[in-house]
């Protein structure tokens, strides 16, 4: 079932709408244009606008859960019913948030690469330099190789697109350069690798290869790492 457009009454959009940017990790670009989610027009100040718009925050959470999982079988050119199904929602809760597939498949990836990007900060706090650095690479690769769907309708030409490219290094270029730069101070990788790099080598590994999955990807990877550790500044790592 191809997505299409649907008219939507406004009050129906306001009302159900999430609280306007940055409710959601990447979810904003597919919620019925941004909508702030204002009063209902009844002037009331009580709960039943606020309890609406967690409804719809859910629905929308539940679409991009499922969303995720059909792309990752189906491709994104699964039907719609499907992702609704699999949410607990009817289809059209799913043209509500996600007018277009396009939308949909731009939340998907947003989402991904919040989740990718703000492991980094957690991972630091949890593990030394490098073991944080070995766990955010691979990390990244299951990102990478599980959604080579995702990727394919990224590179398609569709101007929809366009600025995800962007968002995408934006997010990931920062969160990589964090670790590789406590890495490097630790002495436990070589200090000449720039973030941008690493990323462009990582999605080079996960290229699909005949007769191999996601298990290949990882080995690969992890010989990447361990590659890293080729010219460290071992004065450092044992200061």
């Amino acid at each position: 079932m191809a997505f299409r457009l649907r008219k939507r009454r406004r009050d129906v959009v306001e009302n159900t709408a999430p609280a306007g940017p940055g409710t959601t990790d990447g979810t904003t670009d597919g919620t019925a244009g941004g909508s702030t989610g204002g009063s209902t027009g009844t002037g009331a100040p009580g709960r039943a606008p606020r309890r609406l718009r967690a409804d719809a925050q859910r629905n929308i959470d539940s679409l991009l859960t499922a969303a995720k999982a059909v792309f990752a079988t189906s491709g994104v050119d699964a039907p719609a019913k499907e992702i609704a199904d699999l949410a607990g929602v009817g289809v059209g809760t799913l043209y509500r948030h996600f007018p277009q597939r396009s939308d949909l498949v731009k939340a998907v990836f947003q989402r991904e690469v919040d989740a990718c990007a703000e492991a980094a900060p957690v991972l630091m706090e949890e593990h030394d330099p490098g073991e944080a650095l070995a766990r955010w690479l691979h990390r990244y690769t299951e990102f990478v190789a599980t959604k080579r769907g995702l990727a394919a309708a990224l590179h398609s030409g569709d101007p929809a697109f366009d600025a995800l490219p962007g968002y995408f290094q934006g997010r990931l270029g920062p969160a990589l350069g964090s670790l590789l730069d406590a890495a490097a101070a630790s002495g436990e990788i070589r200090a000449d690798v720039s973030p941008e790099d690493l990323l462009y080598a990582v999605a080079n590994l996960c290229l699909p290869v005949a007769g191999e999955g996601a298990a290949f990807s990882r080995r690969m990877v992890g010989l990447l790492v361990d590659g890293l550790r080729y010219g460290a500044d071992a004065s450092r790592a044992h200061s």
